[in-house]
């Protein structure tokens, strides 16, 4: 029983894992882009309808990074080139995603999916308990924790990272150093973008292999509020995604066992913790400034 709840818990935050840590490079480069979900969702989309026309998971899943890429390029470009408001940019791009994701889809409802094959490690993977829970996983379960090492060496260990950061606490100051403001955060935002499609993948190739409109329900929203809950800290994204990752499936569990709890208020405990967890931060200031880009989503136009 234990080992099943812990494998629904990896399957439920390994998406909102991976949105958020692509999330969290756009934020500390100081661009706030909302429009996880739909890119996400579009992510979702396309990697089910390749790998279902391909027969190739492995085709899929690129073409759902291209996906959120091509998203996250669009919206790159009109609030970093066009100098667009980042908030209603982020929430159109999250509606358009939605709604093409919904057209792209239509033909593909009820069409049986291609899951992704499981990873089998000899000796590793027959341990019992530890075996199937930890070495029994398909590949971007894997590629999730990969995501955050290395997101957390190269943020704090590298040059690349001190520019980073650097022009999301301070862009003129980084500008006036010389670096290109506008290319370093359209990189960052082409990171995230591809990560969120990654996460949509995962929702309809390994979570669900199936379509389903609307199928992400909500967790790019969560993603970004697990950014603000790791306080823009790698390794604490993994904390928050387990976290939000046991509470979305207590609903499917407590089913299971016959509490006399209403199945409506389960499936909105993700959403309340989400916003209790942002009330609880949001009152300790200290905590909320500690390692908050000073630039986040303030445009920036360079000197002509």
């Amino acid at each position: 029983m234990f080992e099943a709840v812990l494998l629904t818990v990896i399957t439920a935050a390994t998406p909102i894992l991976i949105a958020a840590i692509g999330e969290l490079v756009a934020e500390r480069s100081g661009v706030l882009n909302l429009g996880v979900e739909g890119m996400m969702i579009m992510g979702a989309v396309i990697g089910f309808a390749v790998a279902n026309q391909t027969g190739s998971g492995t085709l899929g899943v690129i073409a759902a990074v291209a996906a959120g890429m091509a998203m996250s390029a669009l919206f790159g470009f009109l609030v970093l080139i066009l100098v667009a408001n980042q908030v209603a940019t982020g929430l159109a791009l999250t509606i358009l995603g939605i709604g093409f994701s919904g057209l792209i889809g239509e033909a593909f409802i009820g069409v049986p999916g291609l899951i992704l094959p499981e990873l089998y490690i000899p000796v590793l993977s027959e341990i019992p308990f530890i075996g199937p829970v930890f070495f029994q996983q398909d590949a971007i379960v894997y590629l999730g924790f990969a995501l955050v090492a290395v997101v957390a060496y190269v943020l704090f260990k590298t040059r690349l990272g001190l520019v980073l950061r650097a022009v999301g606490n301070n862009h003129g100051s980084a500008h006036a150093l010389g670096y290109s403001v506008i290319k370093v955060r359209f990189m960052a935002v082409l990171f995230g973008g591809g990560c969120a499609g990654l996460a949509g993948a995962y929702m309809s190739l390994a979570y669900t292999p199936q379509w389903v409109e609307n199928m992400t329900a909500g967790r790019g929203w969560i993603a970004l509020a697990l950014v603000v809950f790791s306080s823009w800290l790698p390794l604490r994204v993994i904390v928050g995604a387990y976290l939000f990752g046991a509470v979305s499936v207590l609903n499917l569990h407590a089913q299971a066992v016959e509490l006399d709890i209403p199945s409506q208020l389960l499936s909105s405990l993700p959403y309340l913790a989400t916003i209790v967890v942002l009330v609880l931060i949001s009152a300790n200031r200290r905590l909320t400034l500690v390692n908050t880009p000073a630039c986040l989503g303030k445009p920036f136009v360079p000197d002509r």
